[in-house]
């Protein structure tokens, strides 16, 4: 029994055939983001000509229902005949085995049909208001709607079947043009990202987002006023975070001024261009923001704060143009990022040679930048206080090697991360400035004694109740001998939980709670938190601190905090470049359950006289100078191997079995390089060692180069991205590129300036 069908009930029937087929279909391919046994990140030609060809036809199908379900809403289909309805489920019945290669044949058929129609449709119903991209439609002519077999984009056709159907899940594909025809999604998938060959003798290097603007680079002028930077940052948004950084630089402006006059004194160096920054906290934008301001008003830590304020006052006493945001809607004007949800590329070339963010931050700029995200990846710094090591920044090795992290993963150079304190040698150091005893224009040795004397008073550097949990035996053998004041948040209504003998005044303005430090002779840590400013501040105010030891050693296998982060240090004491870099008489480590240990210690402490001490490396000049290092040196947008440091700063040392880069050049008073590894990954760097090589090969792996001395075998790295100065393996010697370093100036070399 034959049952008659109108045009448009059959347009009905189709569809609902097309979409359980398309069901049917996709369920039989399992997208690659989503399989376990395979890494992330591989192309679809990669995953099999099946599991390709399942997938496209899923696509095409479903753009096929979706074509025909327009056109049916607005015109008689009468081209679809009930022949051709009943060819294809005749052709279901007759071979369900075949039914990819079936369908695939009988469809072309009516999507030859739907095309001409389509074209038909478009001829009659174009609109005459013009889009924002109007101009590429002009352009298009009836011959060029052909998806092009180009060997040279071999995604192209991809693409368009899967923007066909997918084009109205972003606004940013309508803003651009797109509105569904195949002419359109050509226009746009060559003219916008870089898929499709070029059209209309347009050739990529006219991406309006890869142009670059007319370039006439100014020369940089060191500034001796911070006037600029007060007026950025009054122009951003208020808040506990913005106000902290505010009253930081006003306070420290001073110092940074005279750093300035004094640098551009003693500067004979060729005069480099001036640089446009943006700096993109991203902690502090949207909900995270929130949660943040939140933080900062109950004693939540301001070592980020710290570190961006400085930053600030110093890329604007260098000379260059500065601009702070904090609002995720500011960044997107910023940058030029297209209406939408962040699916398409930026609408003009990025106005900033570099961009300072986060985290938070560089999630922030890959929601809003598509495709010229990887594009301007390379401008991008990352301030990451605790570090991220190699073999948790590229997400292959780190998911087939288990390195889990919620953080790393994102491909970029180690060194674009800039860290706290120097203790990640494979990423740039960043620090910040202490704050110091001394007035700008006196020096540390031209104080008079009186200058540091101190009162028989005791800090506790914990500013939450939960830091002091399990501490108060501890924090009882310090109040013996000394007066003991704490700064801990108070709720207000709320009583303290504080016992008796300690003198608490609450959450402190930073001005108020340095003028306490400058009276205190003894700076106690609780063990947390961790690798914060506070404990070098109290330094340069003349404090000793003290601090536990941990034993074993915390990290991210018997740590919650640690547990996640891209790192695998093990932290000997609350803050190790204290004890590593500074040491006694300014800092000691204790066994805080141990009280003879701890009385031993205090009594040490009250019986010398202990002078305020800055490393160069945390005061405004050595600051300044580092980071005018990296902005003239560093280039991470080259495909050259790295040049600075240069080769004569090399110091290659072959390390004993188990042991990483950073313990071979630390234990010689030296730094890990990982800018020179690239000078030791080759056969000559073994035999200048005396190493002989029974068999050599090209590894992708982190500890390489490296020798295994059971087979003699000499391995090489494949992947630059690898290079690494932490990784330790009992069964390889590696090869370290250590260098010297100036002194108090761990990122410097004599050679590096």
């Amino acid at each position: 029994m034959r049952v008659a069908l109108r045009p448009r009930s059959g347009c009905l029937v189709l569809c609902l055939c097309l979409s359980a087929l398309t069901l049917l279909l996709q369920s039989l391919w399992v997208p690659h983001e989503m399989t376990k046994d395979e890494p992330a990140g591989r192309s679809p030609e990669d995953q099999g000509q099946r599991g390709l060809g399942v997938r496209r036809l899923a696509l095409r199908l479903e753009a096929l229902s979706t074509q025909v379900q327009r056109l049916s809403r607005e015109r008689d289909v009468t081209q679809l005949s009930r022949e051709d309805l009943s060819v294809i489920l005749q052709s279901f019945r007759q071979d369900q085995q075949g039914l990819a290669r079936l369908v695939e044949k009988e469809l072309m058929r009516v999507a030859q049909k739907l095309d001409l129609l389509g074209r038909s449709h478009e001829h009659h119903h174009r609109s005459n208001t013009p889009a924002p991209h109007d101009d590429l439609r002009a352009q298009r002519g009836p011959s060029e709607c052909e998806v092009p077999m180009d060997a040279a984009y071999p995604v192209c056709a991809e693409k368009v079947e899967f923007l066909q159907v997918r084009w109205q899940s972003d606004p940013c594909y309508a803003f651009y043009g797109v509105d569904g025809t195949t002419c359109s999604i050509l226009t746009y998938l060559s003219q916008i990202e870089d898929f499709c060959p070029p059209r209309f003798g347009r050739n990529h290097s006219a991406l309006p987002w890869h142009r670059k603007p007319p370039s006439n680079p100014e020369k940089v002028v060191i500034r001796t006023s911070l006037s600029q930077l007060y007026e950025v940052i009054g122009n951003s948004s208020s808040g506990p975070a913005l106000n902290f950084m505010r009253s930081r630089v006003e306070r420290m402006s001073e110092r940074w001024t005279h750093a300035g006059v004094r640098m551009r004194q003693s500067s004979n160096r060729t005069v480099a261009s001036r640089v446009r920054v943006l700096l993109y906290p991203g902690a502090l934008a949207g909900s995270a923001g929130q949660r943040f301001e939140a933080m900062v008003e109950r004693g939540g830590p301001l070592g980020e704060l710290v570190q961006w304020a400085d930053l600030s006052a110093c890329l604007t006493i260098l000379g260059h143009n500065v601009t702070l945001s904090t609002s995720q809607r500011q960044l997107h004007s910023l940058i030029g990022a297209a209406p939408g949800r962040g699916s398409c590329p930026i609408q003009r070339p990025l106005p900033f040679d570099l961009v300072y963010t986060d985290y938070h931050g560089l999630a922030h700029l890959q929601g809003a930048m598509g495709l010229a995200f990887q594009h301007y990846q390379c401008r991008f710094r990352i301030l990451d206080s605790f570090g991220t090591e190699p073999a948790f920044n590229l997400e292959s090795y780190a998911n087939s090697h288990e390195y889990k992290t919620l953080w790393g993963r994102w491909g970029l150079r180690p060194l674009q991360f800039m860290t706290m304190f120097p203790h990640t040698p494979d990423n740039s150091f960043l620090g910040f400035v202490s704050e110091e005893a001394a007035r700008a224009d006196v020096r540390e040795e031209e104080l008079e004694p009186e200058t540091y004397r101190k009162d028989r008073i005791a800090v506790v550097y914990g500013k939450q109740d939960y830091m002091w949990q399990g501490k108060l035996e501890y924090v009882e053998v310090i109040s013996e001998e000394l007066e003991t004041h704490a700064t801990v948040y108070q709720p207000p209504g709320h009583s303290s939980n504080l016992p008796g003998f300690i003198t608490n005044h609450g959450l402190l303005s930073q001005e108020h709670f340095l003028r306490l430090l400058r009276r205190a002779k003894v700076f106690v840590g609780l063990g947390f938190p961790y690798e914060g400013p506070a404990p070098i501040e109290a330094i340069a105010l003349g404090c000793v601190f003290l601090q536990p030891k941990f034993d074993p050693p915390h990290s991210s296998d018997n740590n919650d905090f640690y547990k996640g982060k891209p790192t695998t240090r093990q932290i000997s004491s609350q803050h190790p470049y204290a004890e590593e870099f500074i040491g006694r008489p300014h800092v000691w480590t204790v066994d805080m359950a141990n009280r003879t240990d701890v009385r031993e210690a205090l009594k040490a402490i009250l019986s010398t006289e202990v002078k305020p001490f800055t490393p160069r490396e945390f005061t405004c000049e050595g600051m300044l100078e580092r980071v005018r290092g990296y902005i003239t040196h560093q280039d991470f947008c080259s495909k050259s191997v790295p040049t600075w440091p240069p080769e004569s700063a090399l110091r290659m040392h072959l390390g004993p079995l188990g042991q990483s880069c950073v313990s071979v050049c630390r234990r010689s008073s030296l730094v890990c390089e990982p800018a020179l590894f690239h000078h030791l990954n080759g056969p000559s760097a073994f035999t200048r060692l005396g190493l002989g090589c029974a068999s050599m090969g090209q590894e992708v792996n982190h500890l390489f180069p490296a020798y295994n001395p059971w087979g003699r075998h000499c391995g090489l790295q494949q992947e630059p991205l690898l290079f690494s100065c932490a990784g330790a393996d009992p069964s390889h010697r590696r090869l370290c590129p250590c260098r010297a370093h100036l002194p108090g100036q761990v990122a410097l070399c004599h050679d590096c300036i």
